[in-house]
């Protein structure tokens, strides 16, 4: 599976995520992991020495949402763009609420909302989904790819949004044919 080929990418993720009531629970939940997790990042000395510009520093955060942003716009130019958006906005964000919570409040903050979100989606997972997580067979993909998957499932959904055309339906192909398999295989374990 390579790394930039989002048709790919996508299938992989989407066949952990066929569940209507799963894939909600991860466009609840996936943003605010990465928005916390930048939380704690905050609290990362700065990768090199600039003139501090009131609470933003470009630290281990500004390197995950530049990272991240970066990846999703090489994947698909006009979602990719929103998503840097987004993790830009995450970055500011997250900075702003670590400034003025202070380490002592702000990992009290990030751990009740990451045991919060992870509880969500494993929920999702094993109660809606019957599968388990995409993280258990690939867990950088897993994580890589959480956020840019549930904003396009998103955009999908509300706007028909596709990267290009007729994209949602050879990853549909793709996703049922990996599920499918999956059962087989699992079919072929119980008997």
């Amino acid at each position: 599976m390579g790394l930039f080929d989002l048709e790919e990418q996508f299938a992989f993720y989407g066949a952990y995520h066929s569940n209507p009531v799963n894939i909600v629970l991860h466009m609840i939940f996936v943003w605010p992991i990465a928005f916390t997790l930048m939380v704690l990042l905050y609290f990362t000395p700065p990768l090199f020495i600039h003139p501090q510009f009131d609470f933003l520093i470009l630290n281990y955060g500004f390197l995950f949402a530049v990272i991240y942003g970066a990846y999703y716009v090489i994947l698909d130019r006009k979602a990719g763009s929103f998503a840097a958006f987004l993790c830009f906005s995450c970055w500011l964000g997250s900075s702003a609420l670590a400034h003025r919570l202070g380490f002592s409040s702000a990992w009290k903050v990030v751990l009740a909302s990451q045991i919060l979100c992870w509880t969500g989606q494993f929920i999702g997972h094993g109660v809606f989904e019957k599968r388990a997580p995409a993280l258990f067979d690939n867990l950088a993909q897993a994580f890589l790819m959480a956020p840019f998957f549930v904003l396009l499932e998103g955009l999908q959904s509300a706007f028909g949004y596709e990267p290009n055309p007729g994209f949602h339906a050879r990853v549909q192909a793709k996703v049922d044919a990996e599920i499918k398999a999956w059962k087989d295989s699992k079919l072929k374990k119980t008997s």
